[in-house]
């Protein structure tokens, strides 16, 4: 059942992003159970319906064409004996491997049950495209083994051997397999601690014949790898894949169609030390926007890429585009301009500057800057006077990570939602991801530079119509 009441009026409020998904009213955390079927994304998140803190979970549910616009519908788990419903992924059965689905193919999420019991790992199943769900009676399928931590299982299908992976986490990553969904066996484990695991092969610099595993932790971090249905072997150091304080619990999309080749995934945009006091009205909680992952050779070694996905571009509206043009400290290219949801794509050559880039949400006292240091080679997101942060005494903070120029040049695709600002940098190489909470009235947008000239090669911004507008 789709409950889209009044969209127009919900996604009109003055705070609300754009084009990040967010709830329709109370809580959401992570993102769970992504999964492509029969023509849809289906995304569900951690959803408490009592309030807009976290409380006993359920999964919410939304379904979307294109991962832009968004269809909300009925809660789709909900606590019940085996605890509250906790994060977990979803696959497609497309050959029965369960025997739920006789005749045909269905949706199976795996998840934990918790909280009023021990952390452990159940299984639900639809029928009729994920529009109604029901527990496996012999719930749990994994049992706790004896651990506090023991949660976030995600499941793929390891077509090689013709069975089913589940990693879970909270504690150690420990890897399972099945042949069937509901008969599991521990196959290894590592000594990290961390929660919200992902593991999927990425080819390496596009090439099909060339392959390496990444294992997220928590969405946070990563290693590049190996896996061969039973160990993953670290092949890396554990390296960072956001810059930023906003993005957590990431998972990507299941069973997206190999013609379309993509792996996508989505975070959920907070920092545990204060995603449950940030500036809220009758909803907490922002989705990041889907980005398309690849792994590329850097001089610095395999690095997990991400740029947004391309169904965005269908939001941009009006335009502005700057040829070359030199930047001198106190001038400011853009003065006429006012907006609060923008995708930006610039790119700037150094000069004498020693700092150049945005200020955002500008008014008043308020801006955040989006900028580059050219002493240090670092780029930066600094919310130190981005509006609200009383309400925590880590969030006015500066993000900065270390970044050399391409050929002397940095590019840059920054996109801003009203409270939020994602930056990807040199191809989505590095990557920051911050909340924002300016005053509703703080929309200037500055080119800046300080300390001497520096030169905009070309810039592209567009204004961002609204996703909930059809």
């Amino acid at each position: 059942m789709s409950i889209n009441a009044n969209l127009g009026d919900i996604f009109n409020e003055s705070e609300r992003p754009q084009f990040h998904f967010t709830p329709q009213a109370n809580w959401m955390n992570d993102p769970n159970g992504l999964v492509y079927y029969q023509g849809e994304y289906h995304l569900f998140y951690q959803y408490h319906p009592g309030g807009i803190v976290w409380g006993p979970m359920h999964w919410g549910h939304a379904v979307s064409s294109d991962l832009v616009h968004w269809t909300h519908l009925s809660i789709a788990l909900y606590p019940d004996e085996q605890g509250d419903a906790w994060s977990g992924s979803a696959v497609v059965d497309a050959n029965n491997t369960s025997g739920i689905f006789p005749g045909g193919s269905g949706l199976a999420a795996l998840y934990t049950g918790a909280h009023t019991v021990p952390q452990h790992q159940c299984l639900a199943y639809s029928s009729d495209r994920g529009r109604t769900w029901t527990k496996y009676k012999y719930n749990p399928v994994i049992a706790n083994p004896g651990v506090s931590d023991f949660r976030d299982p995600k499941v793929f299908w390891y077509a090689s051997e013709q069975r089913w992976v589940m990693v879970v986490a909270g504690g150690q990553v420990r890897f399972y397999s099945s042949p069937d969904l509901k008969n599991w066996r521990l196959e290894s484990q590592l000594d990290d601690h961390t929660e919200c695991p992902d593991l999927f092969p990425l080819a390496i610099d596009g090439d099909p014949n060339k392959q390496k595993w990444v294992l997220s932790l928590g969405g946070r971090f990563y290693y590049v790898g190996s896996f061969d249905g039973h160990i993953f072997s670290k092949e890396s150091d554990l390296l960072t894949t956001d810059y930023g304080s906003d993005f957590y619990a990431a998972q990507s999309w299941s069973d997206i169609p190999a013609s379309d080749g993509r792996c996508i995934w989505i975070g959920w945009m907070a920092d545990l030390s204060y995603a449950h006091v940030t500036p809220a009205t009758s909803w907490r909680g922002t989705i990041s926007i889907p980005r398309s992952l690849e792994l590329k050779m850097t001089p610095q070694g395999l690095r997990l890429v991400q740029m947004p996905i391309r169904e965005l571009e269908q939001l941009r509206s009006e335009h502005v585009h700057l040829d070359r043009s030199e930047l001198t400290p106190g001038a400011n290219l853009l003065a006429d301009m006012r907006s609060d949801t923008l995708d930006i794509v610039v790119s700037f050559q150094p000069g004498s500057g020693r700092e150049f880039g945005f200020k955002l949400r500008a008014g008043g006292e308020e801006q955040t800057l989006v900028g580059y240091d050219t002493r240090t080679s670092r780029l930066f997101v600094d919310r130190a006077q981005s509006g609200r942060s009383d309400f925590n005494n880590r969030f006015a903070a500066r993000h900065e990570a270390s970044l050399l120029l391409k050929n002397n040049m940095l590019t840059l695709r920054i996109l801003l939602d009203r409270t939020s600002i994602e930056v990807f940098a040199n191809d989505g190489e590095v990557v920051i991801s911050d909340l924002i909470f300016p005053n509703v009235s703080s929309q200037g947008i500055e080119l800046y530079t300080s300390g001497g000239e520096t030169i905009l090669h070309s810039l592209d911004l567009y204004h961002m119509s609204s996703a909930w507008k059809r």
